[in-house]
């Protein structure tokens, strides 16, 4: 078989664009709504927004990324990610900023996140194609496609925090519309075998019994199933704090180029510590990398939550990324391994709506917990249990089998 890196090269791409005008969004829409009210719980409204439709998109994504096609999902979720937030600064040019309350911005910020997970479940679905014909292994691609995913986030929160400083909120949105569309030209020069429809004897009969295909498969995994667990009850205490905490900080400090670096020091670490992940699966095994990254991160954010000097914020910041890097690339990998190819996109979207399931939880005590108590409290409200996660996490026995040989794949009846 003839190897090209082409196919992947156009994935990464559309990833990085994708992925940096969502970084651009999570700082641009918090700011907008803390701007016009300054009240944490209206922010907590926004961010929530964002994610609440997660935890259904994502199922229903990866349904669809089987049942329609990968490349097919992939640049229509864009152009409709795209619509959502154009409509943005549309809106002000009909009808002014005052237009744009806490309401509106919610609306724009769900229907915006409603269409991101489809996307992202369609280029992770195509990788194991393109590793093939790059002749990579799929650790190294993996770990390649998480490192881009973070170098998104490296420039996207930052350039985001640039705009919003030199441009202003609104039309910050017009850089995210015009990312979107870049992701959709990669994705329409994309060929590669796998990524159209489906056969017809590989389609679920709908996409509701394509859903319950892919939820019974996780649960019926007990490895898929507890990482699952673990990132939703990690994900949904942790999400509060880049989403609303940090915004609210920084806010209140009239700092908005100091979050985008807060952001992308996560990001700086997460590119390096996903990287790594090609060398250090060669030394490291899949569950001591696990227990060390979800540990370190309840250590940093405990740290981080007393609110020390920025420099120290910064350097944790960059720890948490560093040491989390890799858990993208191993997740992405035993889901590779552990799946059937016709029920890949619809795994891949059950365990990404596992990681945002809690999300709208975490906002909704966030947003008071600070009005109430301030931020300090609020943040070891949510560092403190991502801390007894990590002590616990060695003696769950499920991750004692991430380094086994997958069994044979069985689709649960």
């Amino acid at each position: 078989m003839t190897t090209t890196r082409v196919p992947a090269l156009l994935i990464l791409s559309s990833t990085f664009l994708a992925a940096g005008a969502n970084g651009i969004s999570m700082v641009a829409f918090p700011w907008l709504v803390l701007q016009r009210t300054g009240n944490a719980v209206d922010a907590a409204i926004v961010a929530g927004a964002a994610t609440l439709p997660l935890l259904f998109a994502t199922l229903i994504a990866g349904a669809a990324v089987d049942f329609i096609g990968r490349r097919r999902v992939a640049m229509l979720s864009d152009a409709l990610s795209a619509i959502a937030v154009a409509a943005i600064p549309l809106l002000a040019i009909a009808f002014g900023t005052d237009v744009l309350n806490t309401l509106v911005l919610a609306g724009l910020a769900a229907l915006g996140a409603f269409f991101d997970p489809a996307g992202m479940t369609a280029r992770q679905s195509m990788l194991p194609e393109a590793a093939g014909k790059a002749g990579w292994t799929r650790d190294h691609t993996n770990s390649v496609y998480e490192a881009v995913f973070n170098l998104a986030y490296i420039t996207g929160p930052g350039i985001g925090g640039l705009l919003i400083a030199t441009l202003g909120g609104v039309n910050t949105m017009w850089v995210t519309a015009a990312l979107f569309g870049l992701a959709i030209l990669a994705m329409g020069v994309l060929r590669l075998e796998g990524t159209g429809r489906p056969a017809r004897e590989k389609l679920p009969e709908s996409v509701v019994s394509g859903v319950v295909e892919g939820l019974k498969f996780v649960w019926h995994n007990r490895v898929l199933r507890t990482l699952g667990l673990i990132d939703l009850a990690v994900t949904g205490l942790y999400l509060p704090m880049e989403s609303v905490l940090f915004p609210k900080y920084f806010t209140d400090r009239n700092e908005p180029a100091q979050l985008g670096w807060v952001l992308m020091a996560l990001s700086v670490g997460g590119l390096i510590g996903a990287l790594s992940w090609t060398v250090l699966s060669k030394y490291s095994s899949k569950r001591r990398t696990v227990l060390t990254a979800v540990l370190t991160f309840g250590i940093a954010v405990a740290v981080i939550a007393f609110l020390p000097p920025l420099p120290v914020i910064l350097s944790f910041a960059a720890v948490v990324g560093l040491v989390y890097g890799p858990i993208g690339p191993i997740y992405n990998t035993i889901m590779q391994t552990r799946t059937p190819e016709e029920l890949r996109g619809r795994v891949v979207g059950v365990m990404t709506s596992m990681t945002y399931a809690a999300g709208p939880i975490g906002f909704m005590l966030a947003g008071p917990l600070v009005d109430t108590f301030g931020l300090k409290v609020t943040f070891l409200v949510l560092a403190v249990p991502i801390l007894v996660i990590g002590l616990l996490c060695p003696w769950l026995p499920a991750l004692r089998e991430l380094d086994d040989e997958p069994e044979p794949h069985k689709t649960p009846a």
